[in-house]
């Protein structure tokens, strides 16, 4: 076989332009892949973000733990599994004790309130006020209260043992949020070295916003626990000065529940205002109903917005807008992700900033 029965490849060099013209096309090649790759894995994690949000919060909340059980033991994975152990008891503590009470007082409300409905006791007290007898024909004509009642309280007595299980265990979410704090609490460090490898940012720069980071969700989570403890002293205050019973019980239930996406304090103060009205207490039930609306219902709008801003050094319209958009793209989750979203883009800009800066 001859050399000459081979194909002859050019191997003459391109011309500068046409190489840089190639050059570039490349360039926009590997963006274009990297960015449908960025979306693909968006798209994959989308209906995980309520669990990596709640693992991620307690694993930034829960770190001083996992380094103390680490000093101890010198070993991570050990000390991680620990404190997924004790936060899980934790958790799984108080969750099931509120929920428990508040499904016992539900379905006792539920129950009491059928008793006073089928032995005439609320018509007698009704008859008492002529100018709510109106009121009250016009409601039966469109709602069967005595029937809802029954209903609710079998309900409630037919699923308060899988409400409880439901609310303290929620399968996948609650396994999948305590499997990733496990890693993000043993394997904190590795992940914020591979960060900073893929970062174009320098590890000064990453740091500054691994900080940022860090401030926000302990703004935010401890923004919660000061608004829902704020709640819970307000509605606990409110019973004792109207004579309810166990005032301290209802005040930290109220505190508990204002924690938990869609319920609040009102799971506790409606159902007392339904009872003072039963008992004849019409003005104890409107001072309650108002208290528990404009001071109670509001103080969380108010004073959340006003200490997460303050801790991250916003403005209070910008901490509001973060944590309102993030409910509506996120969910529960926005929160957190909301916050966090508006402070990385802070710092970005920042570094963008002082690297202009620093240009020649």
């Amino acid at each position: 076989m001859n050399r000459s029965d081979f194909p002859q490849i050019d191997v003459t060099p391109l011309p500068r332009r046409e190489w840089r013209l190639r050059h570039e096309l490349h360039s926009v090649m590997r963006m274009v892949a990297t960015g449908l790759g960025i979306y693909i894995c968006y798209r994959l994690l989308t209906p995980f973000f309520p669990a990596i949000t709640a693992a991620l919060a307690l694993a930034v909340v829960f770190v001083p733990l996992q380094r103390l059980i680490e000093s101890r033991l010198q070993r991570p994975g050990l000390a991680a599994l620990l404190s997924v152990l004790i936060i899980t008891a934790l958790l799984i503590a108080l969750v099931t004790v509120i929920t428990q009470q508040v499904v016992t007082e539900a379905t006792r409300g539920a129950q009491f309130i059928e008793l006073k409905l089928t032995s005439g006791e609320w018509q007698r007290q009704l008859e008492a006020y002529p100018r709510l007898i109106a009121l009250q024909h016009a409601i039966e004509r469109q709602v069967d209260i005595s029937g809802n009642a029954q209903t609710l309280a079998k309900w409630l007595n037919a699923t308060a043992g899988s409400l409880v299980k439901g609310s303290v265990f929620q399968l996948l979410g609650v396994l999948l949020t305590f499997y990733l704090l496990f890693f993000f609490l043993r394997d904190r460090q590795a992940a914020l070295s591979m960060l900073r490898m893929l970062s174009p940012f320098s590890e000064e720069e990453m740091d500054h916003v691994f900080q940022r980071v860090g401030n926000t969700i302990d703004a935010t989570v401890y923004g919660m626990l000061v608004v829902s403890s704020a709640q819970g002293l307000l509605g606990g205050l409110m019973f004792w000065w109207l004579g309810l019973s166990a005032p301290l019980l209802w005040g930290v239930v109220m505190a508990v529940m204002s924690l938990i996406p869609v319920l609040g304090a009102f799971v506790v103060w409606i159902p007392a205002v339904l009872y003072l009205l039963l008992d004849g207490s019409w003005g104890k039930a409107l001072i309650l109903s108002v208290w528990g609306m404009l001071v109670v219902g509001t103080i969380d709008n108010l004073l959340r917005p006003m200490l997460v801003g303050k801790s991250l050094h916003l403005h209070t319209v910008l901490a509001f807008l973060s944590m309102a958009g993030g409910l509506i793209l996120f969910g529960p989750a926005g929160l957190i992700l909301g916050p966090v979203g508006l402070a990385v883009t802070m710092v970005l800009l920042e570094i963008q900033r002082d690297r202009g800066l620093r240009a020649p």
